[in-house]
C-alpha cells in the first residue's frame, strides 16, 4: 500500500520539517523479520536521532531466538515498502565515526 499523500513530519520534538530518512534496525524472532523503526527524521535532526537510536538499541533485551541489528539509515521514499528502501551506508559511517 502506498504511503499517504500527506507529508511525514520528523519525529524530533518541536521539528516541523518533512522526514527524508528512516532510522531502523532489522529484527527477527527466528521465523519472521521486519524493520524496527526508531525514527523518521529530517536531514537536520538525523545526527542526534541516529545517536539516540544506537543508545536505545544497546539497551534492548531480546528473548531467546530474537536478533536485532544495529540501527541503519534508509532513504525514505514515498510508496516504497521497507524491503525496497535504500540504505545510506556512507552516511552511517560519517555519523558513527
Amino acid at each position: 500500500m502506498p504511503m499517504p499523500p500527506y507529508p511525514v513530519i520528523c519525529y524530533a520534538p518541536g521539528c516541523q520539517n518533512e522526514a527524508v530518512y528512516k532510522i531502523a534496525a532489522r529484527w527477527s524472532d527466528g521465523i519472521t523479520g521486519e524493520l524496527k523503526t526508531y525514527s523518521l527524521v529530517c536531514k537536520a535532526c538525523l545526527p542526534e536521532l541516529y545517536r539516540q537510536a544506537r543508545i536505545k538499541r544497546d539497551g534492548c533485551r531480546l528473548a531467546a531466538g530474537e536478533s536485532l541489528d544495529v540501527p541503519a539509515i534508509f532513504q525514505l521514499d514515498r510508496g516504497e515498502r521497507d524491503r525496497q528502501l535504500v540504505r545510506c551506508e556512507e552516511l552511517e559511517k560519517q555519523l558513527a565515526g
